[in-house]
């Protein structure tokens, strides 16, 4: 379950190895589903229909597909950040240079390489997400800067104090409570969004992503 979830946080985000290559024709069996992502609180739950209220303030109806997966998030702290570590981190470019993260997400050793690369997010505006493998974690003046390495290259990424740092933990569907915070990465469909994977909070620790 946890590895359904994980790959999900990164499904329609990593880039198209084959956009390198000639380009060729498109099939319309080919095309995938507009992958979203929403983030909100649960109004009510039932069966495979669930009514999330977003931070937009809009209410959706998300249709769950059959098959469909749940897991929460748990907290862990930046001391937990080891070298080779594979990390999901949503940043901003900061205003006197590299990158402050937004959020830092832990990926079980099962996931490494999962979704590897630096791809736009949707968290806010002008954020990315960034894959990778931490190749080394030093304190620093202004808290601890992770460097962090994929497909060869190289990002310095700040971790500020108080930035959200999480793991993936199990979930059960009686915590799909009224209230509960929620992340969904659905396909959209022309009856409304369509979930695969759902990331709900508990114990007071929610999806930062």
């Amino acid at each position: 379950m946890i590895k359904t979830i994980l790959s999900a946080l990164v499904l329609g985000l990593t880039a198209i190895a084959s956009a390198a290559l000639p380009a060729a024709p498109v099939h319309a069996e080919d095309q995938k589903p507009e992958q979203i992502h929403i983030r909100g609180s649960i109004v009510s739950y039932s069966g495979s229909a669930l009514k999330v209220r977003t931070r937009e303030g809009e209410t959706v109806d998300v249709t769950l597909a059959d098959g469909w997966e749940l897991a929460s998030v748990a907290n862990a702290a930046v001391t937990d950040i080891k070298p080779g570590d594979f990390v999901g981190i949503a940043s901003l470019p900061s205003a006197g240079g590299g990158d402050g993260a937004l959020e830092v997400l832990i990926f079980p050793p099962a996931m490494k390489g999962a979704g590897e690369g630096s791809y736009g997010w949707d968290l806010k505006p002008n954020s990315s997400m960034t894959n990778a493998t931490v190749a080394d974690a030093v304190k620093g003046v202004d808290g601890r800067t992770v460097t962090v390495s994929y497909h060869g290259k190289e990002k310095k990424i700040a971790i500020p104090d108080g930035t959200p740092v999480v793991t993936i933990a199990p979930a059960i569907n009686d915590d799909l409570v009224p209230g509960a915070v929620v992340f969904i990465p659905a396909e959209k469909a022309a009856s409304g969004p369509l979930a695969h994977q759902v990331l709900v909070g508990k114990n007071g620790v929610v999806p930062p992503m």
